[in-house]
């Protein structure tokens, strides 16, 4: 009977650990991004690779750069989407982190990420300057593009404290105040085109926001991780002219309590499926294997260095 009962104990903890996502089973958390913008759909995406090719279900939930990195370290999901400039941020334990990440481990680099000032033509506005005293939506606290936007503000000699109103709220919502004329400008960091800029585009006809060369250098004195970007003309209706803007690179980071098959699967997985996740986010389709695995001071989850290695991207 002692026996049973201890074989018994032994067959509840075996499948108990099993269970538990930290030793690679079967039910992980993957944080995102507001509805709207591209890491949502994106993240269902990648849930339904996670389970065809690691065997494990997926929760997806919406999310931002910076709480998504809080996220895993304290344990609330383990796998999420970030920024490099936050990600970095965060090993370093710079602002907004209190303290250098411990359990966060890098996947993969995704693709670009386009910070965008938008504003309605008949609004007047011109520069980042003439936002004194107006409303703005950088999105909710958190969130990497709501840290560019109060970077962006400081090299202008600006604040929250400048402004008539800080709307913390996701791209719906900002959708939906700049075309009733409660907003002056929205500041998503997403891909191009983003459809929440284009579904303002179709009713109003607006303008984007371009930052000079020596706002651009302030910029990367702050934070080394803010990339120089070109939107195109003609990216946006009405758009006739380049833009020039600040920006980073989508990346895929996990908890270092993953399993290393799973997370081995879940790298070779996002490097052979591409054209599925490229479907989603078109910009993805550019992201070449080598330019996937950056040395960016980070640690990489054991799983992920193994696959890099096997393609000779990672030494």
């Amino acid at each position: 009977m002692n026996r049973r009962l201890f074989l018994s104990s032994l067959a509840l903890v075996l499948l108990f650990s099993l269970l538990a996502p930290g030793a690679g089973a079967q039910e992980l958390r993957l944080v995102t991004g507001p509805m709207g913008g591209a890491w949502y759909p994106l993240g269902g995406a990648i849930a339904e690779l996670i389970k065809e090719k690691a065997g494990v279900s997926v929760t997806v939930s919406p999310g931002g750069g910076v709480a998504n990195i809080l996220a895993i370290e304290t344990g609330k999901a383990e796998v999420g989407f970030s920024n490099t400039s936050s990600t970095v941020d965060g090993v370093m334990g710079r602002d907004p982190f209190k303290a250098k990440t411990e359990t966060t481990r890098y996947v993969s680099t995704l693709y670009r990420q386009f910070f965008q000032i938008v504003v309605r033509e008949d609004s007047g506005l011109r520069s980042v300057a003439d936002l004194k005293g107006k409303s703005i939506a950088p999105g909710p606290r958190g969130f990497t593009g709501e840290q560019i936007a109060r970077h962006v503000l400081q090299v202008y000699g600006l604040s929250y404290a400048n402004l008539s109103k800080v709307n913390h709220i996701g791209y719906n919502d900002a959708i939906s105040l700049m075309r009733d004329g409660h907003l002056h400008a929205f500041m998503p960091i997403t891909t191009i085109p983003a459809s929440s800029i284009m579904d303002v585009a179709s009713s109003h006809k607006i303008r984007l926001l371009s930052l000079p060369e020596e706002k651009i250098q302030e910029l990367r004195r702050i934070n080394s991780g803010y990339v120089r970007y070109v939107i195109p003309k003609g990216t946006y209706q009405g758009q006739n002219e380049d833009v020039v803007t600040v920006g980073t690179f989508t990346d895929l980071l996990v908890s270092a309590k993953l399993s290393d098959d799973v997370v081995y699967k879940l790298t070779r997985a996002l490097v052979e499926n591409k054209d599925r996740l490229s479907a989603v986010v078109k910009e993805i389709a550019t992201t070449q294997p080598k330019e996937m695995a950056p040395d960016l001071g980070v640690p990489y989850h054991s799983g992920a260095l193994r696959y890099w290695r096997e393609i000779k991207v990672r030494p």
